[in-house]
């Protein structure tokens, strides 16, 4: 018997993934590196079921039905080289190899050329929604070779999550490395989820003064409301989770957080598609100051902060609290989906926003009821120049912003760090901002390196130099950078 599909790669993902597709009819394939831990997964979790281990990759590869469907589950970088090169004497022409891992996009577009080369098609798709994700349903983002997706999509679709509508939350997002960088936002945009939420929860700890109990109770209350979402969900878990001598487990956990490289990979896209990602920038950075562990233990002895007393009432600032979260997920969303644009303008994807809004939907680790709004927002208006122009969005963070501003304003004086929440509002402010102080600046740079400036009295694009000393040349530089 031939195989639906080949799964290479028997980690977490990998094995779950494999799991889930057997659930939906398809029969696997399935090679690991190491044999043993392919055998442990056939005399476990995938016993009695239509899956076949091999340990040779000819034996494998062979295995599948034509076009074979090889879905690469490993660690980024170049671990997927290596195994591609390993595929490809065993390949016919029109086989198709789908990396299901986070790999950077600038390796997906090149791969899709160099399979494509060879008379082969490559597919790089985003999945998201972790461990449980992968078994039950993950948001699926596919995007590569064009000619594949039909062969692909039955598989993909009916092993992706279904929202309320029972749609799949699974699409095609564009030629080459489009799927791999809608997923690299995703993530981006996790973090900045994630951070913003850990801000709100620092504020009602150490401002307020809340108690474990107090706080998990505004966790659940705000997951019945407009912030419901998977995050929200599982922090209220995490809150009211008690380790085994019945105190919060999560005041045991220490305060050092890791990453694994795409929320750094989306502020580096940012810098060169010249995109303003400020709040996911500083939820990066925040991961970042929090590694100082050791550093900020010591500073801690040494610098005093303000002192301050809160002396307000606390279920107003609660109330503001939630409003101000719910501000500055506008905003952060607003640069996400900003970058995405960037992006599709830029290489000529295409990608069309309200499907990823919707394919967000379920499955994914950000999924939330706030993602429904935005679908909305870019099918009723597909050209929307920026998020925050949505009739929805303006008229909420026009409302929200006083709440923003008192949260913030709070925290500065108790010398609590909200980077997320500051980032929110200041981008607010920049972006409604209709003369902003880059006239200096930019006359600071012509001043010291002749870099030119455009005039409000003049035509767009045509360019000035002007002799600050009167010592300087005429020479003037022709690199400018947005």
């Amino acid at each position: 018997m031939k195989h639906t599909m080949g799964v290479a790669g028997l980690a977490v993902m990998g094995e779950n993934l494999v799991l889930n597709m057997v659930s939906k009819g398809f029969s696997v394939a399935v090679y690991n590196r190491t044999y043993a831990k392919t055998e442990q997964f056939l005399a476990g979790r995938a016993q009695g079921k239509e899956i076949s281990g091999f340990q040779q990759v000819e034996d494998f590869v062979d295995a599948l039905e034509s076009p074979r469907k090889i879905m690469l589950m490993l660690k980024a970088g170049p671990p997927v080289d290596q195994f591609i090169e390993q595929l490809l004497p065993h390949l016919s022409p029109g086989d198709i190899v789908i990396d299901g891992g986070n790999s950077n996009y600038h390796d997906t577009t090149r791969r899709v050329a160099y399979l494509e080369s060879k008379g082969l098609h490559f597919i790089g798709s985003g999945v998201s929604g972790g461990e449980e994700g992968a078994l039950k349903g993950p948001s699926i983002m596919p995007g590569g070779s064009a000619g594949a997706w039909p062969y692909v999509e039955p598989v993909f679709t009916a092993i992706a999550a279904k929202v309320d509508d029972g749609s799949s939350c699974c699409a095609w997002m564009g030629p080459e490395g489009a799927g791999h960088f809608v997923k690299m936002v995703h993530n981006g945009i996790e973090y900045g989820d994630m951070q913003l939420i850990c801000e709100a929860y620092h504020f009602m700890k150490s401002v307020l003064e809340m108690s474990a109990a107090e706080i998990h109770s505004v966790f659940i209350e705000w997951n019945n409301g407009e912030l419901s979402s998977y995050l929200i969900e599982i922090t209220a878990e995490i809150t009211g989770f008690l380790d085994e001598d019945g105190e919060p487990l999560l005041d045991k956990i220490l305060d050092a957080a890791g990453q694994k490289g795409t929320g750094k990979w989306t502020v580096d896209a940012a810098l060169n598609f010249g995109v303003p990602l400020s709040l996911i920038s500083e939820s990066v950075f925040a991961r970042c100051l929090s590694s100082f562990k050791d550093l900020r233990v010591a500073a801690s002895k040494q610098i005093s902060g303000h002192v301050y007393s809160f002396d307000h009432e606390k279920e107003t600032m609660l109330k503001d609290l939630g409003r101000a979260l719910y501000g500055a997920k506008i905003m952060s969303y607003t640069q996400g989906f900003g970058l995405l644009q960037a992006s599709s303008n830029e290489l000529g994807w295409n990608l069309n926003y309200a499907e990823i809004a919707r394919i967000w939907r379920g499955g994914c680790i950000i999924r939330s009821a706030f993602l429904d709004r935005i679908t909305d927002a870019f099918t009723k208006n597909p050209g929307l120049t920026n998020m925050l122009l949505d009739p929805y969005f303006l008229g909420m963070i026009v409302d929200i912003q006083g709440s923003l501003r008192r949260v913030v304003r709070t925290a500065v004086m108790a010398g609590i760090p909200m980077p997320c929440h500051s980032g929110a509002i200041s981008y607010f402010d920049g972006l409604r901002t209709a003369r902003l102080p880059a006239n200096l600046l930019q006359a600071q740079r012509d001043y010291f390196g002749a870099h030119m400036y455009e005039r409000v009295d003049k035509p767009r694009g045509e360019w000035f130099h002007t002799n600050w000393t009167g010592e300087g040349g005429d020479t003037t530089s022709t690199t400018y950078s947005k």
